[in-house]
């Protein structure tokens, strides 16, 4: 069974709703989880907040944290999640936000720098992730797969 099948099937069981809110994914993981046949029966909503607007906007990260911080870091992701969580009253809730490239790095924020959050009950993980430069794709697809891994082992622990 597939990361995302089993995901789907856990929360089912659980009777657990899930909401992600993505940026340098752009709904992969959105897309990934509603791939899955009665996945509607969990998922409650995908938001993809790709611009600082965004974030603030739909999910009241305060302005302060992006500016004294950026959007690519520790504190917007948790932000993002657990601020996820109240809008979307859902138990589990995924926020990623990054830098996939092939622009946009530093040398203190190199392309490839991705914060994955989650959120299980009151349960809350912030994962630093840096995934080697092999392209905007390789980064997205390598963000979402060490998304449904870390989901899948919170939510078995749950």
């Amino acid at each position: 069974m597939t990361f995302n099948k089993k995901i789907i099937s856990s929360l089912r069981r659980k009777k657990l709703k899930i909401a992600i809110a993505e940026s340098c994914t752009g709904g992969m993981l959105s897309s990934i989880i509603t791939s899955v046949s009665g996945s509607s029966k969990v998922f409650t909503m995908g938001l993809v907040t790709y611009s600082n607007q965004a974030k603030t906007g739909l999910l009241k990260v305060p302005k302060k944290i992006i500016k004294k911080f950026g959007a690519v870091s520790v504190q917007c992701c948790l932000a993002m999640v657990n601020n996820l969580s109240k809008i979307s009253k859902s138990k589990v809730c995924v926020s990623i936000t990054g830098i996939a490239g092939p622009k946009g790095g530093s040398k203190q924020k190199p392309v490839g720098l991705v914060y994955i959050g989650i959120r299980v009950g009151k349960r809350v993980i912030v994962h630093k992730c840096n995934f080697k430069n092999k392209g905007r794709a390789y980064i997205q697809r390598q963000t979402v797969k060490k998304s449904l891994n870390l989901l899948s082992k919170l939510i078995s622990a749950n």
